[in-house]
């Protein structure tokens, strides 16, 4: 995945293990609130992600065909930067780690379900993501780049 530059829109793709293209970020520029659209490679809508204002704590909204699918949170307090994800039919999942580098994991249930990762390229601006087997991949790509417009 690439991380957010000054690109108008924050449009960028992302890349399987293989380097092709499988999913768009399309980030829709001028918007009052931030929202990013999640598109496969055909530009079929996947999910959209769009930060919710007017609450007492930073959130984004994950949609999947027109309802709210998970809402990510960013902790109010606490000495490790974490996030609490509301999955809307399922167990919460929670991030940890370091955000701002890119190195952090998703679990639900005690188990790692993703790891992010900017260590395992050489391009500053990419990072990895490795969903475990079985997972919902555009669901957790979708938490990803929600947690990153949060930080």
């Amino acid at each position: 995945m690439r991380e957010k530059l000054a690109s108008f829109g924050d449009d960028y793709w992302i890349e399987d293990d293989a380097g092709q293209r499988v999913y768009r970020v399309n980030g829709k520029a001028l918007r009052v609130r931030d929202t990013f659209v999640l598109e496969d490679a055909s530009g079929n809508e996947v999910a959209r992600i769009q930060e919710r204002k007017l609450s007492v704590r930073d959130k984004v909204a994950v949609e999947r065909g027109g309802r709210t699918a998970v809402t990510v949170y960013k902790a109010l307090i606490g000495l490790r930067a974490r996030f609490t994800i509301d999955v809307e039919d399922g167990a919460p999942m929670r991030a940890s780690g370091n955000f701002i580098g890119h190195e952090y994991q998703i679990e639900r249930d005690g188990r790692v379900i993703a790891t992010i990762s900017k260590r395992w390229f050489r391009m500053r601006e990419s990072y990895g993501i490795d969903v475990a087997q079985g997972e919902d991949v555009p669901l957790i790509l979708s938490i990803t780049v929600a947690i990153d417009s949060l930080t």
